[in-house]
């Protein structure tokens, strides 16, 4: 009687050590699975966070070349560079939050608004760019007084016209820093390339456009 209640403790015994043993396996098992849990969240944060570093170093390195057509909406009149109202909203609620998501981090950027037309031969009069461009400029005149005698004259126009609605937002606290240049590519490349276009007096909507560059200014070198 003795030998068999031994018996039944000793069994119990060890039933007791195999389920202390399991439950520590169950455990340890349980801990081992949160930790790689943990590590596979981080790992995945980390993968995140590099791809959005490097999605911001890209903007900053090799930042895009943003392109309004002149089409639909936002079209000029002929002749004239008066922006669209639908333009200037999309300049306003839209393009600004753009230039200001490329160039964040990094102040050192000169923003260039260049304005590119088709090859039709412009007529309709003189310019008067020569007399009247700086003051429309520095904002003692408005965009309509500008008469173009030609494309160089009117990509430049409808550039400026870019810029200054531009710095008129950048007076109100936006676009902190930047500096703007206007500049007319007239009719001289066609879209996506970087070749002069050959001679086309055709009227062609798809060249008519306004070019975001986003360029580093450096100190100047005078070289002679």
């Amino acid at each position: 009687m003795v030998k068999r209640r031994f018996y039944a403790e000793e069994s119990l015994d060890e039933t007791n050590i195999w389920t202390s043993f399991t439950d520590l396996m169950s455990n340890g098992f349980m801990i081992l699975s949160l930790f790689l849990f943990i590590t596979l969240i981080r790992i995945f944060l980390i993968a995140q966070e590099n791809e959005q570093l490097k999605q911001e170093l890209e903007l900053q390195t090799t930042p895009p070349v943003l392109i309004i057509q002149d089409s639909g909406e936002f079209r000029f009149p002929s002749g004239s560079a008066v922006l669209p109202s639908a333009l200037e909203t999309y300049i306003q609620e839209e393009l600004v939050a753009k230039i200001e998501e490329i160039t964040a981090g990094s102040q050192a950027y000169t923003v260039e608004i260049v304005g590119h037309t088709d090859g039709q031969i412009l007529g309709g009069g003189n310019s008067n760019l020569d007399k009247n461009l700086e003051n429309v400029a520095r904002g003692n005149s408005g965009m309509e007084t500008l008469q173009p005698g030609s494309n160089t004259d009117l990509g430049l126009m409808r550039s400026l016209a870019v810029v200054k609605k531009l710095q008129n937002i950048q007076a109100q606290g936006r676009l902190e820093d930047l500096q703007f240049r206007a500049y007319s590519a007239a009719q001289l490349f066609l879209p996506n390339s970087d070749e002069f276009a050959p001679v086309d007096r055709q009227e062609n909507p798809t060249r008519r456009r306004i070019e975001i560059r986003f360029s580093p200014l450096g100190d100047a070198e005078i070289i002679r």
